[in-house]
């Protein structure tokens, strides 16, 4: 077994702390990886917190691990030790069914392993994530990031890259395409770049003033306030696609009303307590209201490559191990620009 540091939580009251346990050792096509960044999402503090439902303790959270990998097992043929990896929301799924098969892993019928917080049927105990010193992954589900790619920048790709460029990329998002994205955090702050980099005519909708200058050097085209009820009012019908990054309680019957004929609204943010929605402002107009989950490994990958193609990368704040707890109250206030990053070399080794 790879004895191993991390910090976790024991309860869904209490603060991160130090903790300590085993990892299973590599297997014929696992990889073994030391990790150097991870970023810290906002489910990571819905998870710790048993706000989504109640969560597996100990809990070890993080779903944003970038690293070097350290060893292959015998059957491993696409790692070799020393390659910059990542590993994001999944570790693992039955690889049979449909989804599967069809490269969508984050849907699989008989569902997929989290990188945290679900059953491991390697250790008949349940999946502990990337605020630790290392991790061990098959290696179907371990991707490679471009050397090009700042390696404390690339960890949010790996969920709030992949959260945003799928649906941009499933519903088309492009030339002649008008795009609104609804809260400027750390999924908003990427759909704008992704949006932009597509081609796309970008609006960015946001409750704060003071987030307008920022959101147009992130590139979008025009930042509309949201509790402007003349200005909203104004951009009624005129949207193809919109994607909501907003994880609060929130009216989203406001934005569905802004939709043109046979448009989308996407949500990828995770309010805890459930949307209502009108029928009417879906039946007039013929409107799709629709979620999307990460994406599979083949698109993540993918996304990854369009990103150190294209330069592009979320804005991020380092951050200690030991300033974990700080961050989850900061983020709560939306007191970050937009995605910390843990410096694991901050992390104590294992005793």
């Amino acid at each position: 077994m790879l004895r191993c540091t991390g910090y976790a939580t024991e309860t869904a009251q209490a603060p991160l702390a130090p903790f300590t346990f085993d990892r299973r050792d590599p297997g014929p096509t696992d990889v073994q990886i030391d990790i150097t960044h991870c970023g810290v999402c906002h489910s990571d503090i819905h998870t710790a917190r048993s706000e989504w439902g109640p969560s597996l303790y100990p809990c070890v959270p993080g779903h944003e691990i970038v690293g070097r990998v350290a060893a292959v097992g015998s059957a491993v043929t696409r790692f070799k030790a020393g390659d910059l990896v990542g590993v994001g929301c999944m570790v693992d799924s039955c690889r049979e069914c449909a989804a599967c098969k069809a490269d969508m892993e984050q849907f699989c019928e008989k569902g997929m392993t989290g990188t945290y917080n679900s059953p491991d049927p390697h250790t008949g105990g349940h999946t502990l994530g990337g605020y630790s010193k290392a991790i061990v992954v098959d290696q179907h589900f371990v991707l490679h990031v471009p050397e090009g790619l700042d390696p404390a920048a690339a960890a949010p790709l790996l969920c709030a890259g992949i959260t945003t460029y799928s649906p941009l990329r499933h519903w088309k998002a492009g030339p002649g395409k008008r795009v609104g994205v609804v809260g400027l955090g750390g999924l908003g702050h990427m759909a704008v770049k992704f949006a932009v980099a597509f081609g796309a005519q970008v609006a960015l909708f946001t409750t704060s003033p003071s987030k307008i200058e920022d959101a147009k050097r992130l590139g979008a085209h025009e930042v509309i306030l949201s509790r402007d009820e003349a200005a909203m009012a104004k951009e009624a019908g005129s949207f193809d696609l919109i994607i909501d990054a907003v994880a609060a309680e929130h009216d989203i019957n406001a934005y569905l009303n802004l939709l043109k004929l046979d448009g989308t609204l996407v949500q990828v943010g995770a309010p805890e307590k459930p949307l209502p929605v009108q029928v009417f402002s879906l039946i007039m107009g013929r409107r799709s209201f629709a979620g999307s989950l990460i994406g599979g490994i083949a698109e993540t990958q993918e996304m990854l490559d369009f990103c150190a193609e294209h330069g592009i990368g979320p804005d991020i704040e380092m951050i200690r191990m030991d300033e974990i707890n700080t961050a989850y109250e900061r983020m709560l206030k939306s007191d970050v620009k937009y995605r910390f990053v843990i410096d694991m070399a901050s992390l104590p080794a294992a005793a």
